[in-house]
């Protein structure tokens, strides 16, 4: 497509994702801080888009110039339909509800993460719970989120898909008196989140965390009857972990650690969920071992079997991600990518100092073309699940080696 063509899509694609007649919401003054990357794109259509503040960020992997900016509701999900067309990716930019909030993102000084040992000796208990694990029961999770006619944020059927969730981790964990699924509300998004908790035995004031987003959306206007059934962006993610979570606690597995899954509400639309999570997370204190997030499992599009994004994630436990993919998943070969700022879930954890990690399905240039359109289904994913299966054991033995192992000295 010639760069005029490309302008002139995206022009189409910011007049037919804000309504004719906006309404309060729409009009609601709201902040957020956006990658330069990202920030060029949106202004060669929206050139009265101005920055309040910039500054070159050079944290966790990465050197990036970052923008705090205001703007109208409408005009933010216009401009992640911008995003999202223009790069064939989520992210690139992170809500805040207030313009304090959107300059101190600017602003983060992290604190050195402790010293840990990220030792790898639970392969007795892994291995054959590793072996349990079936792609049948990911595929029956994916096609199930993907029915929904969109999991939008602002939509029912968003809201439908957290309730759907919430019923079907109940079930994985009725019986157990350690753990708990509860729906987490949002401020700034219709939809929940939904959280699974198993209570660590010793060592429960630390958490283990593991997310996927739960909403869809489509790059070309979004509505509540559109259909957007993001199979691979996110139904995978939030499939593999839901088969580690299956697993674990089929096997009667009790971590030391407590052990937190997240299916994040409101990704698209600036981490929304997720940021607001983290933000809770360290104002109360909490003690966080690391954070894994899967974000699109399903879609081979590259050479490699997993790839490491290394902006904005910890190097060390990069490291051990690495080691756990050697040690448990044999034979699968490991690349490293970098993704830009905000490009999902993590990214919020990384914010508030914690350090996270994000395995993705390809190399972001490679990744799946049809993430954001209609067109997100299992089918143009192959009609297969192996590659989702391989991020589901990743999980489980991140979730298990690192709620096990002894505390930092």
């Amino acid at each position: 497509m010639t760069p005029r063509l490309l302008t002139l899509c995206l022009l189409s694609t910011l007049c037919l994702s804000v309504p004719a007649t906006a309404d309060h919401s729409t009009k609601r003054r709201v902040w957020m801080t956006i990658g330069d990357a990202a920030f060029r794109q949106a202004r060669a259509v929206a050139p009265k888009l101005v920055s309040i503040e910039s500054r070159q960020l050079g944290v966790a992997g990465t050197s990036e110039k970052v923008h705090a900016v205001a703007l109208s509701e409408g005009q933010l999900l216009a401009i992640a339909g911008v995003i999202h067309q223009s790069t064939g990716q989520c992210g690139g930019f992170v809500y805040h509800a207030s313009e304090a909030e959107a300059r101190a993102a600017l602003h983060i000084r992290h604190a050195a993460a402790p010293p840990r040992s990220y030792a790898i000796n639970q392969r007795e208990l892994l291995e054959p719970m590793l072996a349990k694990m079936k792609e049948t029961n990911i595929e029956s999770t994916i096609l199930a989120l993907s029915a929904f006619t969109n999991r939008y944020y602002a939509s029912p059927s968003g809201v439908d898909a957290s309730n759907w969730l919430l019923a079907t981790w109940r079930a994985l964990g009725a019986g157990r008196e350690d753990i708990s699924v509860t729906l987490i509300a949002h401020k700034a998004s219709p939809q929940p989140s939904v959280s699974l908790t198993i209570a660590g035995t010793d060592l429960a004031e630390e958490t283990v965390v593991v997310g996927a987003h739960l909403d869809s959306i489509l790059s070309l206007g979004m509505s509540e009857t559109a259909r957007a059934p993001g199979a691979d962006d996110d139904a995978s993610g939030v499939a593999s972990m839901t088969e580690a979570l299956r697993a674990m606690i089929d096997s009667g597995y009790r971590p030391r650690r407590t052990i937190q899954a997240i299916a994040y509400a409101a990704e698209e639309v600036g981490l929304r969920g997720s940021n607001e999570i983290a933000r809770q997370f360290r104002q109360g204190g909490r003690q966080v071992a690391g954070v894994l997030q899967l974000d699109m499992t399903n879609y081979k599009g590259a050479a490699k079997d997993i790839y490491l994004f290394t902006d904005y994630t910890n190097s060390q436990q990069n490291a051990f991600i690495a080691q756990l993919i050697s040690t448990y998943l044999p034979g699968l070969s490991i690349g490293y990518d970098k993704c830009g700022y905000g490009c999902s879930d993590h990214a919020s954890w990384d914010a508030q100092g914690y350090p996270a990690s994000m395995p993705f399905e390809s190399s972001s240039a490679r990744d799946n073309p049809h993430i954001h359109t209609a067109k997100d289904t299992l089918a143009n994913s192959g009609g297969q699940t192996a590659h989702a299966l391989k991020f589901a054991r990743l999980a489980a033995a991140y979730m298990v080696e690192l709620s096990s192992d002894a505390p930092a000295k």
